[in-house]
């Protein structure tokens, strides 16, 4: 899946060449093919803890996606139909969705400092 990403050409496009991957440290996360991964391509970890609401945009992504998935109330009656449908909305994820998100994240992460690490209101 990360290899499938376009990591080393999305992460400098939208966040210039600095930038810094953010994934949220659950156990299948930190599997020692996916820290060989990183690390072979010299993609830097932004340090946070585990599920980290708050700081893990990828869960708008996620709620962007079931509302595409199931939208106008489509219900799937086949499991392969339905991995269809989620590989075709990850595949067409719109860029300005990405570029917000990741715009958004020093609001987020200045939120998540000042409350002491507490909830924000996202």
């Amino acid at each position: 899946m990360l290899q499938q990403a376009s990591l080393m050409t999305e992460g400098p496009r939208l966040c210039g060449n600095n930038w810094v991957f953010q994934q949220d440290n659950a156990a299948v996360h930190n599997a020692r093919l996916t820290k060989e991964f990183f690390q072979e391509n010299n993609i830097t970890l932004l340090d946070h803890p585990a599920c980290s609401l708050d700081l893990n945009p990828i869960e708008n992504i996620w709620g962007w996606m079931a509302r595409e998935v199931y939208k106008n109330g489509h219900q799937f009656q086949a499991v392969d139909a339905l991995c269809e449908a989620i590989f075709n909305t990850w595949s067409n994820v719109p860029t300005t969705l990405l570029e917000t998100l990741a715009s958004g994240m020093p609001k987020r992460l200045f939120e998540v400092i000042n409350k002491n690490g507490g909830a924000a209101h996202y």
